[in-house]
């Protein structure tokens, strides 16, 4: 059986970390490489918000058109199967875009076209921008499905409104909102919701978050058995090779991989999430998102299973793998989406406290076991230090066997070959 100190100076950490860093940069190249812009999902999602939008109905009710809210609430999202043109209206009752069998259209000469491309809704418009103009329209999609930032869904002003400012404790309906629709001759309407919803105690999650994480990584910490010693004298006849980790440090090794594993599927589902929420509907749609909006949070979340499964491997260097693969995870998958802590609505398909409960999850599984690294590469750090000191004077022979005669030199024990002593 091969030890955990002989495989480190066989291959040494600095080739492993090597081989770590070059298949991390080989992982974002080519996620860069086959990633393609994503005008499909909104550069400027939100992590959270206190508004809650939500469609309605639409009025009259149409077979095979379906609307609804995404990215919470940022965005509107409708998918046109009637075989037929459904037209968006603009702030100014012109049309802004066409929602055709074959893809949609924008007219490039409606303002709106403009304001949605941001959430802030501040773009400059162009000269050409004017709802009186005649319709240009410009295919963005092959797809009958619309995507778009509405400012008439979304609170626009600076401050808390009138109601949640006096009584911030509650809900509050804000407004009811209309979006005009065209279905040929027929007129449409999206009819919706805004509602104001007062927000979670950011102190308490964090509170208890960096807690869970200290306690992960005093858990890592008190697992740091002493690994088997080298004998200071004598032969050594210990089966169990020297340096090899004990039960306990064996055990807070799979503890700290296990939970990094858990850490790493936290981070994925959560991105998962978001792309499902941003309106993500096939593989390609979920591929495309993560590869543009979630990389991070996907390569931190894969960093993390690949440094659980290689400490449980036994490899060289796991510490340090599980040090900085949780540091990773915790800062560009938990700390990223901490949002979650201070907003009511969080930009995932299932409810806000659940969402919470996973980026917590993200962060206290990252940061513990990050810390636990830390702290086991110095404890092991100071053993290593402990046991050449124990050895004498430096002499790098091992304790219990001769030292070498050095080249053209006579020990002063041997008889020369006159048969008198060396001297």
């Amino acid at each position: 059986m091969t030890s955990r100190g002989a495989a480190i100076s066989a291959g040494g950490p600095g080739r492993t970390v090597g081989r770590v860093v070059s298949a991390v940069v080989a992982a974002l190249v080519g996620a860069l490489t086959f990633a393609t812009p994503a005008w499909a999902h909104g550069a400027d999602a939100p992590n959270g918000t206190d508004y809650r939008t939500e469609v309605r109905e639409v009025t009259p009710a149409v077979p095979e058109l379906t609307v609804r809210v995404i990215e919470a609430g940022a965005r509107l999202e409708l998918v046109n199967r009637t075989g037929r043109t459904i037209e968006v209206l603009g702030y100014s009752g012109e049309p802004y875009l066409a929602v055709r069998p074959d893809g949609v259209y924008e007219n490039v000469n409606s303002p709106a076209t403009y304001l949605n491309r941001t959430l802030a809704g501040d773009t400059t418009l162009p000269a050409n921008a004017n709802p009186a103009t005649a319709p240009s329209w410009q295919r963005v999609s092959t797809e009958p499905v619309a995507r778009w930032h509405d400012q008439r869904t979304q609170w626009r002003e600076a401050g808390l409104p009138r109601a949640a400012q006096v009584d911030p404790g509650r809900e509050h309906r804000i407004r009811d909102w209309a979006v005009p629709l065209r279905d040929g001759t027929s007129a449409l309407e999206i009819r919706g919701t805004l509602d104001w919803v007062p927000p979670p105690s950011p102190l308490l999650w964090w509170a208890i978050t960096l807690l869970l994480a200290v306690l992960v990584a005093a858990l890592g910490r008190a697992t740091m058995g002493p690994t088997t010693p080298v004998p200071a004298s004598g032969p050594v006849t210990d089966p169990v090779t020297p340096g090899e980790e004990t039960g306990l440090s064996r055990t807070g090794t799979i503890a700290l991989a296990v939970l990094s594993a858990i850490g790493g599927v936290a981070a994925i589902s959560f991105a998962v999430a978001r792309e499902f929420d941003a309106g993500a509907t096939g593989f390609g749609d979920l591929l495309q998102g993560l590869l543009t909006g979630q990389i991070w949070a996907v390569l931190t979340g894969l960093g993390a299973l690949a440094a659980g499964a290689y400490a449980l491997a036994r490899r060289p260097a796991a510490d340090f793998a599980l040090a900085l693969a949780g540091a990773c995870l915790a800062l560009f998958a938990g700390v990223t989406n901490a949002a979650a802590f201070a907003r009511s609505i969080v930009p995932v398909p299932w409810p806000a406290t659940p969402a919470r409960f996973v980026v917590a999850l993200t962060i206290v599984t990252g940061a513990g076991v990050g810390l636990a690294g830390v702290l086991r590469l110095r404890a092991a750090g100071r053993a290593g230090a402990a046991g050449i000191a124990s050895t004498g004077t430096g002499d790098p022979t091992p304790a219990g066997q001769e030292s070498p005669v050095p080249a053209g030199q006579q020990d002063p024990a041997e008889p020369d070959a006159a048969g008198r002593p060396g001297g």
